[in-house]
């Protein structure tokens, strides 16, 4: 289903799955998440939105229902969130959560935590969330998507390794690329709470999904460059353990 890719001599450390199409890494990352809860089911699951991850939330719905997977004793932590949004806006990434995996699966509804774009003091929650997370003992999985422009949650270019969960100012290729789920540009919200990238790199382990030619070029200078804030997703090599699934098309810019 799916073959590693060797790399040059100067890529980074980062393993390299790439699958034949998306339907086959949404997938393999899947039973990859799946392995690992069961493996320790008390286990606390970072998580990511957008359109990459939803069919593997999809796979991992199914399964639950096939009783493959149980996630009574799992805690999860997503990595970021839209300020101005409640969590009952269907633009929040509470409400895509909720709907894509935590109301068909039997986590802990306390046991969720998505930073809380209502939130009165913004600037204090992003402290809080990043302290909640250190309290749980930290991230053992994190799940990651990458955006055209290389970020990571909504750590845009030109963010350092050492950030932490803090408010941020999203970047107009990211509010253009998020449009799509609005019913224009004017409505994305400008702000947004997201882990940093320090946070992200505390996690036991990472696991980075890249499907379409579009996110091709991101991948390639996250790999195959040196590690720098112009591609916020590079500073991944600087993690143990860390494993980027691609499909065909997102590896097709890869020297091989």
């Amino acid at each position: 289903m799916h073959k590693p890719v060797s790399k040059s001599a100067d890529a980074h450390a980062a393993k390299v799955i790439v699958c034949a199409d998306a339907a086959a890494a949404s997938r393999t990352v899947a039973n990859m998440i799946v392995a690992a809860v069961n493996a320790n089911p008390s286990m606390v699951l970072g998580l990511a939105t957008g359109g990459t991850p939803t069919a593997t939330y999809a796979n991992i719905v199914d399964d639950y229902r096939a009783g493959k997977v149980q996630f009574k004793d799992v805690t999860s932590f997503n990595l970021d969130e839209y300020i101005g949004l409640s969590g009952t806006h269907p633009q929040s990434f509470r409400y895509f959560m909720q709907s894509e995996l935590f109301d068909h699966i039997d986590i802990d509804p306390n046991n969720t935590f998505v930073p809380d774009g209502d939130a009165r003091d913004p600037d204090a929650h992003a402290i809080q969330y990043e302290a909640q997370i250190a309290a749980s003992g930290g991230i053992d999985l994190q799940l990651l998507g990458i955006g055209h422009n290389g970020h990571i949650a909504f750590n845009e270019p030109g963010a350092s390794p050492s950030t932490r969960t803090r408010v941020v100012e999203l970047t107009p290729s990211t509010i253009e690329k998020n449009a799509r789920f609005f019913a224009s540009a004017d409505e994305v919200p400008k702000t947004a709470i997201t882990m940093g990238i320090g946070t992200i790199l505390e996690a036991k382990k990472i696991l980075l999904l890249a499907t379409g030619d579009g996110k091709a070029e991101a991948v390639r200078r996250s790999l195959q460059e040196a590690a720098s804030e112009a591609i916020p997703a590079s500073w991944l090599e600087q993690h143990p353990d860390v494993t980027f699934v691609l499909d065909e098309a997102a590896a097709s810019e890869l020297v091989r």
